[in-house]
């Protein structure tokens, strides 16, 4: 896993349409509104990302300045910037997180931020130097997983497909430590930056790697043992999103830039850059994505 001063807001038109020359002529002398201007800019949109000089960004920047639509991408590593930047008006819109991220943010730090287009969803996947596969990991081995509480949970329910542990009514996206109620292996929680580490300096004989991580980290597919299954819908918290303020989430701006997002251009720039580790969600709706962030959102403030 996908990090500030004036508010944006859409410019909306007041007035009643009226129905002829004559019309309008008598409106305009009787001092009808005209349309306010809020400074928003319909013709650019400000995207930050946690990656925004890599390839695909150029390709869809050509593809809105098709539209008319000036795209300017800042990168910004930091994830909580990346979010107050959009809540706060820096930003229009960014892209770097799934839904479960998108959910502790908004719960814990009072946020109104919702998703409008779907991404793509990337495997959390389990490596190996030392075993070719998830049957030759012996009793007791020690495995590392990232600890920051998302990718810690959705690690847990990666080794209980796998077969390693099991998790209390099955687990879920919001699974602990505390809830493993058998295992075969010791679990080594680290910051998601050091799992690679972690597998290479011997401290654990295997390790759940995000997509990004593994990467920079040389690892390549042929150390996967144990890879989730994109298709699974119990993945459709980690489904990536652009993401924008709730009282934005209708100008039509987005609509625009997730369709140029799902150009062919831009996939396969966005394919290679991934080694082909991602299955794309195009056919999810902001309806969707915001019903399912609703749902986590609500579950996470029952267990606070």
């Amino acid at each position: 896993m996908n990090n500030s001063r004036a508010k944006n807001k859409i410019l909306s038109a007041i007035g009643v349409l009226a129905a002829g020359a004559l019309t309008l002529s008598m409106a305009a002398c009787a001092g009808s509104e005209e349309p306010a201007d809020t400074g928003a800019d319909e013709t650019k949109i400000v995207l930050g990302a946690d990656d925004g000089t890599e390839e695909h960004w150029t390709i869809l920047k050509d593809k809105l300045a098709e539209e008319g639509i000036e795209l300017e991408v800042r990168t910004i590593t930091d994830a909580v910037q990346l979010n107050q930047g959009v809540q706060d008006g820096e930003l229009d819109v960014n892209l770097f997180q799934h839904l479960i991220f998108l959910s502790d943010f908004n719960v814990n730090s009072g946020g109104t931020l919702v998703p409008v287009g779907a991404t793509a969803v990337y495997p959390l996947a389990l490596y190996s130097e030392q075993y070719k596969s998830v049957e030759e990991i012996p009793e007791g081995a020690t495995v590392a997983l990232p600890n920051n509480p998302t990718n810690l949970a959705r690690a847990l329910l990666n080794l209980q497909r796998a077969g390693l542990l099991e998790l209390e009514d099955g687990g879920d996206a919001f699974s602990t430590e505390a809830d493993i109620t058998s295992k075969k292996i010791e679990i080594l929680p680290v910051d998601s930056n050091q799992t690679v580490t972690a597998l290479k300096d011997g401290s654990a004989q295997a390790a759940i790697v995000n997509n990004t991580q593994a990467q920079k980290g040389g690892l390549g597919d042929d150390l996967i043992i144990f890879k989730e299954d994109l298709d699974n819908p119990e993945l459709a918290p980690y489904i990536n999103a652009f993401v924008v303020k709730e009282e934005n989430k209708d100008d039509p701006r987005w609509e625009k830039l997730i369709e140029a997002y799902h150009s062919p251009e831009v996939e396969e720039a966005v394919t290679e850059l991934n080694q082909g580790n991602l299955q794309f969600k195009g056919d999810w709706t902001a309806a969707d994505l915001q019903k399912e962030l609703t749902g986590l959102e609500d579950k996470l403030r029952a267990a606070k």
